[in-house]
């Protein structure tokens, strides 16, 4: 199985992902520093929003075999800067989370276009709460 590293902005969902795909139950928490398990390293969503934790994201990505890059239905705000892709060395997908939350389809769309313009080569849709969409995610840490 691929080891991800999930990078987000506080609240977009990344722990409450870790926990679904470790089939844990899902408690909010607040990642106060990096999580390592098996398969997933859990950032803090301040590593994204403060550019001076750039250098903590490059050199945990070291231990990743992939980066997922998370965006919220429900944040309005541009988290990634264009081409943030390119501060890793491994290959880049990204998750838009909450999709039970998005009105309508312009907010999936929304965040589809800013992990396009991250850099993002392959967009997954989930919901964790609902178990939506995180077996095609899943299946695609499974292959080789």
């Amino acid at each position: 199985m691929k080891k991800i590293m999930f990078v987000g902005s506080v609240g977009v969902g990344k722990t409450t992902l870790t926990q679904r795909l470790k089939g844990l139950e899902l408690n909010y928490y607040k990642t106060q520093a990096i999580q390592f398990y098996d398969a997933i390293i859990d950032t803090p969503g301040e590593f994204l929003q403060h550019r001076k934790y750039y250098n903590a994201l490059t050199v945990t990505a070291a231990e990743a075999d992939v980066i997922g890059l998370l965006v919220s239905v429900v944040d309005t705000m541009q988290t990634f800067p264009q081409g943030f892709s390119s501060l890793f060395t491994k290959p880049v997908v990204g998750v838009i989370t909450k999709i039970d939350m998005a009105e309508d389809d312009s907010k999936i769309d929304r965040a589809r276009q800013q992990l396009k313009q991250a850099g993002a080569l392959q967009i997954f849709e989930i919901s964790a709460v609902e178990n939506k969409g995180i077996a095609a995610l899943e299946e695609y840490l499974r292959e080789e």
